[in-house]
């Protein structure tokens, strides 16, 4: 085993089939453990659930390329979803942790009116959210009943209801 993955040679000394045979490990390996750590992890596209995307894929090719010890870096990557996990259960199950890990939505339209507070917090400018609009289409706030950024950083836009649009009065049609 230390012969065919080459676990006791430099990162340097390491053979093609050395680093093949470690890169379809740790493949199978990670697919493993990307399973064991529920389908959100792949589902969300949250910074909780993107900060463990990234380091897991850093870390594990460490363990491909040899410089980091490889059944340890294995061992790591699964305790890193382990992790993730467990936070994701205890968010789940306490409401400030969730808010605290995961963030929160903001809301910037309400009644076709938007909220320039909320649009400040989140940098969100006009033209950010005029191109999220068209692209969900809708050519102006006053099509919206209400958007949120969500925590993911998306914009999620409830329209009006044809009957429940408010009907531009009189004056606003002079203007």
């Amino acid at each position: 085993m230390d012969d065919l993955l080459g676990l006791k040679l430099e990162p340097h000394e390491l053979g093609y089939g050395q680093i093949v045979l470690r890169a379809l490990i740790v493949f199978v390996v990670a697919l493993v453990i990307v399973r064991l750590g529920a389908k959100r992890f792949l589902g969300r596209k949250t910074a909780f659930d993107y900060i463990l995307a990234f380091v897991l894929g850093s870390m594990l090719s460490r363990a491909i390329n040899g410089s980091a010890p490889f059944f340890q870096t294995l061992l790591g990557g699964l305790a890193l979803v382990a992790f993730h996990r467990m936070l994701a259960w205890l968010s789940f199950h306490f409401h400030g942790l969730g808010r605290l890990v995961k963030g929160s939505d903001d809301l910037i339209i309400e009644n076709g009116e938007l909220r320039e507070n909320a649009m400040r917090r989140n940098y969100f400018t006009q033209g950010d959210l005029m191109e999220d609009l068209r692209l969900k289409s809708h050519e102006s706030p006053a099509d919206v009943k209400s958007a949120r950024i969500e925590r993911s950083g998306d914009l999620s836009v409830v329209p009006f209801e044809k009957s429940t649009k408010p009907q531009p009065t009189d004056t606003d049609k002079l203007k």
